[in-house]
């Protein structure tokens, strides 16, 4: 028998549900033993239904699963949830008020005042907020949403430097991967050769976003932090990996050492808890004056590392620099799981 916790993905064919399977093959906590998708997938096996787009092979067991319908009844009590923000918000409270711990990577309910949207890292004590929701109180089921792929890096990047010196003013341009428009997402004859400079929502999500997670949890909500923020964002022809052109201002006075020795020395619970999904370093500063690259750094901490690099003066704010995470492993599956194991660690997971 095993001692692992079972567990089910939501929207398990799509681009982020496959991280999740590759992710949870060998967990030494979780097992997958239930999956949904669309209608048209329930009743067919895994490998019938998934069009798989990574570079591993599909876990054997996987291939051989049938799909279940998107519902409550028979799904284990941990539910990882893949799914597009229009079904999220409709199953994603169906599973919380049937009894269900919903580690969500939808944008559905992040911004919703008593869910919780985190990163263990930066605001694990936002987890806190569960107790306030009402499925809680019924069921004992919950929702826990950590950020936008585009939103998670940065905030990795700002947090140490928040803390030391107090942020007031976050200017942030993205180029963002393809894979985060899913699958088939962007046409090729779109993308390639060219730069698209809109992404439905994506600036929105990220100032939003940002502020909620740099936020300071009062009582039954989050108060946003204060500074000020502004994102532009564009889809540019990379497989994977964000790269992020940020510049900051702030309260105190900082020198480029101590900017750097803030994100080298950036450690927090998940780091102490030795979390299985936890990089040893969620931030690492790169000293070569052409990186971070998403062709070589990407994978850095197994994917779930944020590079930083260019850190130089800036003649309208302070300080600029360049961000870089994995999009669909830090900015997706590897985010929730690392959301999950923290919820296990605290005893959210009974």
């Amino acid at each position: 028998m095993s001692t692992k916790l079972p567990v089910g993905i939501l929207g398990a064919t799509g681009i982020v549900g496959q991280r999740f399977i590759q992710m949870l093959e060998q967990h030494p906590w979780f097992e997958v033993s239930w999956l949904a998708a669309s209608d048209r997938s329930e009743g067919r096996t895994y490998a019938e239904a998934a069009r798989w787009r990574l570079k591993t092979a599909i876990p054997a067991p996987i291939a051989k699963m049938t799909l279940s319908p998107a519902k409550p009844e028979g799904a284990p009590k941990i539910i990882f949830a893949a799914l597009d923000a229009a079904i999220a918000r409709e199953l994603e409270p169906q599973f919380a008020a049937a009894g269900c711990a919903v580690v969500s990577n939808s944008s559905a309910l992040r911004m919703q005042s008593d869910v919780p949207l985190v990163i263990p890292e930066v605001n694990g004590d936002h987890i806190r907020l569960i107790d306030k929701q009402s499925w809680r109180s019924q069921s004992g089921g919950y929702v826990v949403t950590n950020p936008n792929c585009s939103a998670i890096g940065l905030v990795i990047a700002l947090a140490p430097l928040h803390r030391a010196f107090t942020l007031e003013t976050v200017m942030a341009v993205t180029m963002q991967a393809v894979s985060g428009a899913g699958y088939p997402g962007v046409a090729s004859l779109d993308i390639l050769g060219n730069v698209i400079p809109y992404i439905a929502k994506e600036e929105e999500k990220m100032e939003e976003e940002t502020q909620k997670l740099l936020g300071t949890l009062n009582g039954s909500r989050v108060d946003p932090a204060p500074f000020a923020m502004s994102a532009q964002c564009n889809r540019v022809a990379v497989e994977d990996g964000h790269t992020e052109s940020v510049a900051v201002r702030f309260k105190k006075k900082a020198a480029p050492e101590e900017i750097i020795a803030a994100w080298n020395d950036f450690q927090a619970e998940p780091q102490q808890l030795r979390l299985p999904s936890a990089p040893p370093q969620p931030v690492v500063y790169m000293t070569a004056p052409d990186r971070p690259q998403p062709r070589f750094d990407v994978d850095l901490g197994a994917g779930m590392t944020t590079a930083v690099g260019r850190l130089r003066k800036c003649n309208v704010l302070d300080w600029k620099f360049t961000v870089l995470s994995h999009n669909t492993i830090r900015g997706a599956a590897g985010a929730a799981l690392l959301n999950a194991e923290f919820l296990k660690a605290k005893g959210y997971f009974g």
